[in-house]
């Protein structure tokens, strides 16, 4: 018996028992249409109530006219929950107020004294594992084959193939020992 593999650019790739498409669990690719964010074959992520607008509820401070952007690798698996602060939800800490006067005056926003400037892109290696209710905070940068466990806040840069949890998340365990992940 052969089982084909699901195609990358299909939106829903489970089907129940009747054929049904499951639209719990969606290939990203496909299924998000957002200039800032870029998104690897295969990576998938799953909601008990599914979104109209993945992109919304992934990263819902990331606009189409932000600076930074989204990176997500091939093969990620992203559960119900989980949510990108990208650095367009900053504000400003070194001033008299952390207040955004300038969203609200009109005008540029560039180079106006309560905007903050543009931060650094979040980028997820591949095929790594984002558990339920996990933040992944502006800037972030996730090695590849890592697994980031549920209700973790991730900041910074995080190597290879370790295992995350908590809040900061920190490196609990390493999946492979390092001769293994020199390959």
């Amino acid at each position: 018996m052969t089982i084909d593999f699901s195609d990358p650019d299909e939106v829903h790739p489970i089907r129940d028992a009747n054929g049904a498409p499951l639209r719990k669990t969606v290939f990203l690719r496909p299924a998000i249409d957002h200039s800032r964010i870029e998104v690897g074959a295969y990576t998938y992520a799953s909601a008990f109530e599914p979104p109209e607008d993945w992109a919304a509820r992934l990263a819902p401070y990331l606009f189409d006219f932000s600076p930074e952007r989204l990176i997500i690798g091939k093969f990620c698996q992203i559960a119900d929950g989980v949510t990108f602060i990208t650095a367009s939800a900053n504000h400003r800490y070194d001033g008299i107020s952390s207040y955004p006067f300038a969203i609200f005056g009109g005008g540029p926003l560039e180079g106006r004294p309560s905007m903050p400037g543009p931060g650094a892109d979040t980028v997820i290696g591949h095929d790594v594992w984002i558990g339920q209710g996990a933040t992944i905070l502006p800037g972030a940068r996730i090695g590849n084959g890592m697994i980031v466990g549920a209700g973790a806040v991730v900041a910074g840069e995080v190597p290879d193939y370790c295992i995350l949890a908590g809040n900061p998340a920190r490196i609990v365990q390493e999946r492979f020992s390092k001769g293994m992940r020199q390959g």
